[in-house]
């Protein structure tokens, strides 16, 4: 191995992802000098690489061959011999990704930004070793964010070999669609792949070991959301922890026991062509040398920081998937602008309690805020909001009425506390319960906002019109 002279900055940061990047963008905006480091050749993270951006491409073209080969009839349009070509609807995800991560690196240039490909390791305070191919090149800042990211999360025993047991990254390239595919785990990645495949022509089961899907969820949309997809043909087993895969020659047999019952000895026996392993994510640390710096971790394994985003080593900081919170990529790119500035001398916050999150299955579930058992758990003296889709004149002529809007108020009040929404166009129309909110709105103040029709948004006013009064269309 070589070395070569120590290469200077005012800001590194570890990591290309949505967290990362954007971090590096303010920061270069504000005037500093910046370097990213990733052990990709592409800047752009899980996110833009292996994760949301990929697995959208996805969703989109089954959902357009679901639509092409199962609802088209009803518009008065006929379609014959509607074959799948899967080479190509892979091909259009990778250019997808191509597009977008080049583009992450124009906005690189054009902001100064240099990026050095490499795997990185704190020698100390400020000091880092990276090492590319045989080649290793010192680096040195006052200032270091960690944006590493997450990692997908194993079962102990799993031989994860992303052909036949996968886990995200595999399911995103596979080349061919599996007979059955058993997805272990409800949440957000194990039902939008899952999403995918069985529209492309898999039997898909879901195996939680939860009473329901999503638990985080507003329990009324989990349970509107379990039944549209079991509609759709996907099955469920729920409260069951998979022991044990065999691999045979041509298939898969899996053991699945009651993950709350002991007494229940006898597994459930499952044969299928494909796992997808989907329990979730853990915190990107590993092969950091964070002893080297004293950065310290909790028991989670997350970067323990301040409210600044300062670790326990003065001048390193962390953002994203690496520190406790929602692993979602918005809130680690906010988490950039705000750590940029902050390290540039100014401030800046983000409001924890209105993020909003997104299921991009079909329907859409989108939510920000309070859930109602939370509301209950805490003893907020609430009231409850809905309407459906179903009496919305522009669902109707999209013939997409699945759904409805639930906000939650405080009662005395009138304060929006928790916006749920499943249904077509959830993930964009979230954002008008996330701007409320972050105003303190009440749902008068939504109610009495001129929404356009005919749009699925309507739904939201009158929503927050039963709320705070009585809906009118309703």
């Amino acid at each position: 191995m070589t070395s070569m002279t120590e290469i200077t900055s005012d800001l590194i940061v570890i990591g290309a992802g949505p967290g990362g990047y954007v971090a590096a963008i303010r920061a270069a905006q504000l005037g500093l000098k910046v370097i990213v480091i990733d052990k990709r050749e592409k800047a752009g993270g899980t996110c833009l690489n292996i994760g949301c951006i990929p697995s959208k491409a996805l969703l989109h073209s089954s959902h357009k061959f679901l639509e092409t080969r199962d609802n088209l009839k009803p518009h008065g349009i006929s379609v014959d011999n509607i074959r799948l070509d899967l080479k190509a609807m892979m091909a259009r995800k990778d250019a997808i990704v191509d597009d977008l991560t080049r583009g992450v690196g124009f906005l690189f240039r054009k902001n100064e930004i240099k990026f050095a490909v490499g795997h990185a390791t704190f020698k100390g305070p400020g000091r880092l070793q990276v090492t590319h191919e045989g080649v290793t090149q010192d680096f040195y800042a006052p200032h270091i964010i960690i944006a590493t990211g997450s990692e997908s999360a194993h079962l102990p025993h799993f031989d994860i070999d992303e052909e036949r047991i996968l886990t995200s990254t595999g399911a995103l390239s596979l080349t061919k669609v599996p007979r059955h595919l058993v997805v272990i785990g409800g949440g957000y990645i194990g039902l939008e792949m899952g999403s995918v495949w069985q529209r492309l022509g898999s039997e898909v089961t879901v195996i939680e070991a939860g009473k329901h899907i999503v638990p985080s969820m507003d329990r009324e949309v989990g349970q509107a959301l379990h039944k549209a997809l079991e509609k759709q043909g996907m099955a469920f087993r729920i409260e069951r922890m998979v022991s044990k895969v065999i691999k045979n020659p041509k298939t898969l047999t899996l053991h699945a026991f009651h993950s709350h019952n002991k007494e229940e000895q006898i597994p459930e026996v499952l044969e299928c062509n494909a796992v997808l392993v989907a329990i979730g994510r853990r915190a990107h640390t590993n092969g950091l040398g964070l002893n080297h710096a004293n950065i310290q971790l909790g028991q989670s394994g997350h970067i323990l920081v301040n409210r600044h985003y300062q670790t326990s080593c003065p001048g390193v900081y962390a953002i994203g998937d690496v520190i406790p919170g929602p692993m979602l990529a918005h809130k680690a790119m906010d988490e950039g602008v705000v750590v940029a500035e902050f390290i540039a001398g100014q401030s800046a916050h983000i409001n924890y309690g209105i993020i909003p999150a997104v299921i991009y299955t079909s329907p859409e579930v989108a939510s920000v805020g309070k859930t109602e058992e939370e509301l209950k758990e805490d003893k907020i003296d609430y009231k409850v909001g809905k309407f459906p889709f179903s009496a919305t004149s522009r669902a109707k002529t999209m013939g997409e009425t699945i759904g409805f809007v639930k906000i939650l108020t405080q009662a005395r009040s009138d304060e929006v506390l928790g916006v749920h929404i499943i249904g077509e166009q959830a993930g964009s129309m979230i954002a008008e319960a996330a701007m409320a909110m972050e105003f303190g709105a009440a749902a008068e103040d939504i109610a009495r906002s001129c929404h356009a029709h005919p749009t699925f948004s309507e739904a939201m006013k009158e929503a927050a019109w039963a709320a705070f009064d009585k809906p009118l269309h309703m």
